[in-house]
């Protein structure tokens, strides 16, 4: 978590959007960028409408980079110890997945980092557009960071929803009011043309990936979205505490 914090706001690049036969020497050139995280989208089906990868494809990442798992799965209490064993330092599991959704941050927050085990293991609530943000307040003992969707999970081509800034707003305020230290990263719809803006708001991380991997230039573009960012972050003062 320090190294995300230290780094804010910064950029998790969605690997899926890359081209997997060329994938490591795609990392290598978000390695080269600045990137510090590579966001892996795992669905299964059933929480979304679309599967992608699961726990053999994180292990195959070899990269120096933090790995970022987005588990938008059902009932996700019996997997996550596969994920966390496949080398995922960031864990994201969604308030709206699970029965006993504390008692898989539980779980979470007992298991070792694979990568690091004096590193720990950074544990993130994720929520759709339609769920109220009061849904994650009993959890934020539990969590070190809160993912706001900016679309609904599991469609492409989706454009980023408005009311996603009101909630930003409002999950910082939710967090300072908890005196804890919690992350707050958004995720979907996230351009070149909208980055900025989305840092201007105050958030930590900024999940992104066919804006970066368009099939022409992910270095120049992972550049681009990384100072984006902090340029916008920069003109408003800085970070708030």
């Amino acid at each position: 978590m320090q190294l995300l914090r230290e780094a804010a706001p910064t950029i998790s690049v969605g690997v899926l959007s890359a081209d997997l036969l060329s994938l490591g020497s795609e990392l290598k050139l978000l390695e080269e960028a600045g990137v510090q995280a590579v966001h892996v989208d795992v669905m299964d089906g059933c929480f979304t409408p679309m599967m992608t990868v699961g726990p053999a494809f994180l292990k195959a990442i070899k990269t120096p980079l933090l790995t970022d798992a987005h588990l938008m799965i059902e009932e996700p209490l019996a997997k996550v110890g596969d994920y966390v064993a496949a080398g995922a330092d960031i864990v994201t599991v969604h308030v709206e997945a699970a029965r006993h959704i504390h008692r898989v941050l539980q779980q979470l927050g007992r298991m070792d980092n694979a990568n690091d085990p004096a590193r720990r293991l950074v544990r993130g609530i994720g929520l759709n557009p339609g769920t109220p943000l009061s849904a994650v307040e009993p959890l934020l003992d539990e969590v070190e960071m809160i993912v706001l969707l900016a679309v609904n999970p599991g469609w492409g081509g989706q454009e980023f929803i408005p009311s996603t800034v009101g909630r930003i707003a409002r999950a910082k305020e939710m967090i300072a009011a908890s005196g804890r230290e919690i992350l707050v990263c958004v995720d979907g719809a996230i351009t070149r043309d909208n980055v900025g803006q989305v840092a201007s708001l105050g958030v930590d991380l900024i999940v992104s990936g066919s804006a970066v991997f368009d099939g022409k230039a992910p270095l120049e573009n992972a550049r681009f979205m990384l100072q984006a960012a902090r340029s916008r972050s920069d003109r408003r003062g800085g970070r708030q505490a």
